[in-house]
C-alpha cells in the first residue's frame, strides 16, 4: 500500500481577477503572450503559497493555466470546437440549468504538453510535493454529438482511446520528470449513479454499462507502468457551484473500485446528502486508500471540525481508518468562472482539512 497523504487538495483554485482580465486582454491582442505568462506565473505562485499556509501536505498549481479541468484534452489538443454540442443538464438549488457543450469535430491531435509545463514550473516554487491532475478520457462523452462526432469517429470509444493515449503520454512524461502524484479526474463515472444521467449517455449512443466495463478497463490500462502515486477522483459534477447528478456510489462501486486496479487512492465526493452513505466503501480493495471529500467547495459555509471528525469515524466503520484521509469534495474552480465562493474561503477550507486530518490521525 502506498503512503497515505492525510490532508489533500484536489486540484483547481479560483482564478484571481487579474488573471481573468489578463486572459481577456490576451485574446483581444492588448497584451503579448509573454506578458500574459508573467501574470499567470504570479497567480500560480500565490495559489501555491495559499496552499502552503493552509497546511495541506501536497499542492497543485491550481490548474490556473487551463480554461477548465479538462484542459489537457481541449486547450492544447485539436479536435474539439465550441459548436452547439450535447445539451447537458446541470443543477443548482434552484433547479435544472441546461448547458450546451462543445463537440468533437475532428480527430484528437495534441499540439503540445500542458501538464509538463504545469509541473516544471510548480516544482520550482515549493518544497512540498506537487500533484498534477489529468482528465479522464471518458469525460469526452459529454462532447460526443451524434451526426457530428460520428463523421470523425465511427464509435465514441475510438475517440476515448485517442484521448487515453494523449493522457497516458502526459502521465509518462510527468513520471519521467519526477512528478510524485498524478490524479485522474473522472466525474463522468460518478454521474452514472443518477438514472437521468445514465439515460443521457444512452441517448447519445454511449451505453452506461460500456462506460463501467470497457471504460474502466481503458482508465486502468492508461496508467499501467506509470511510476507515480496514482489517484482517481470521482464527483458528481462541479461547474460554477452546479452539479450533474445525485445518488450514492452503490450503482458503480463494485465496477469502479474493483476494476481500477492501477490506482492507489480513490478521492470521493462525500460533502452532502447527494453523495449517499459510506456503505459502498466495502467494495474498495484492502490495499487501497480512500480520501474522503467531506469539505465542500460549492459554497462558503464552513463545516465544523467536530462534524468532520464524526463523519471520519462513520466512514471507518466501513473501511480501515488508517487507510482513510481527508480532502475537499472537488476543486474550487473546475471551470474558468470558478465556484460562487469568496476568494478567502479557499484557505479556510484547506486549513480545516489540515486541522481535522491532524486531529484524526495525529
Amino acid at each position: 500500500m502506498a503512503d497515505v497523504i492525510r490532508a489533500e487538495v484536489v486540484g483547481s483554485m479560483l482564478r484571481p481577477q487579474e488573471l481573468l482580465e489578463a486572459r481577456e486582454q490576451l485574446a483581444a491582442g492588448a497584451i503579448t503572450r509573454t506578458e500574459f505568462k508573467r501574470i499567470e506565473d504570479g497567480a500560480i505562485d500565490d495559489a501555491i503559497a495559499l496552499q502552503e499556509r493552509a497546511g495541506v501536505e501536497i499542492v497543485t498549481d491550481g490548474e490556473l493555466r487551463r480554461l477548465s479541468f479538462v484542459g489537457p484534452l481541449t486547450d492544447t489538443v485539436d479536435g474539439v470546437r465550441p459548436i452547439e454540442g450535447a445539451r447537458v443538464a446541470w443543477h443548482d438549488e434552484g433547479g435544472e440549468k441546461p448547458h450546451m457543450q462543445p463537440a468533437i469535430v475532428e480527430r484528437l491531435t495534441p499540439r503540445r504538453s500542458l501538464a509538463t509545463e504545469e509541473y516544471a514550473y510548480a516544482r520550482g516554487r515549493t518544497e512540498l510535493p506537487v500533484k498534477v491532475t489529468l482528465p479522464s478520457p471518458l469525460m469526452l462523452a459529454l462532447l460526443w454529438k451524434p451526426g457530428v462526432s460520428t463523421e470523425v469517429y465511427d464509435d465514441p470509444f475510438e475517440a476515448f482511446r485517442d484521448a487515453a493515449a494523449i493522457v497516458r503520454s502526459e502521465a509518462l512524461a510527468l513520471a519521467e520528470m519526477g512528478c510524485p502524484y498524478i490524479q485522474i479526474d473522472a466525474p463522468e463515472l460518478a454521474t452514472l449513479v443518477d438514472p437521468a444521467q445514465r439515460d443521457f449517455y444512452a441517448s447519445i449512443g454511449i451505453p452506461p454499462a460500456r462506460m463501467l466495463g470497457e471504460g474502466i478497463e481503458l482508465l486502468d490500462a492508461m496508467v499501467r507502468g506509470v511510476d507515480a502515486h496514482l489517484g482517481l477522483h470521482l464527483c458528481r459534477g462541479n461547474n460554477a457551484g452546479q452539479w450533474m447528478s445525485e445518488g450514492g456510489y452503490d450503482e458503480i462501486s463494485e465496477a469502479v473500485f474493483k476494476g481500477a486496479h492501477g490506482y492507489d487512492v480513490f478521492l470521493l465526493e462525500y460533502d452532502d446528502h447527494r453523495s449517499g452513505d459510506f456503505a459502498p466503501l466495502r467494495d474498495v480493495p484492502d490495499d487501497k486508500i480512500v480520501s474522503l471529500g467531506l469539505v465542500t467547495t460549492k459554497h462558503d459555509d464552513l463545516e465544523t471540525a467536530e462534524t468532520l471528525l464524526a463523519r471520519i469515524d462513520e466512514a471507518a466503520q466501513h473501511f480501515p481508518r488508517e487507510q482513510l484521509s481527508l480532502c475537499t469534495q472537488c476543486g474550487f474552480a473546475s471551470v474558468l468562472a470558478g465556484n460562487p465562493i469568496a476568494f478567502g474561503t479557499q484557505e479556510r477550507k484547506l486549513a480545516l482539512v489540515a486541522e481535522v486530518a491532524g486531529r484524526a490521525w495525529g
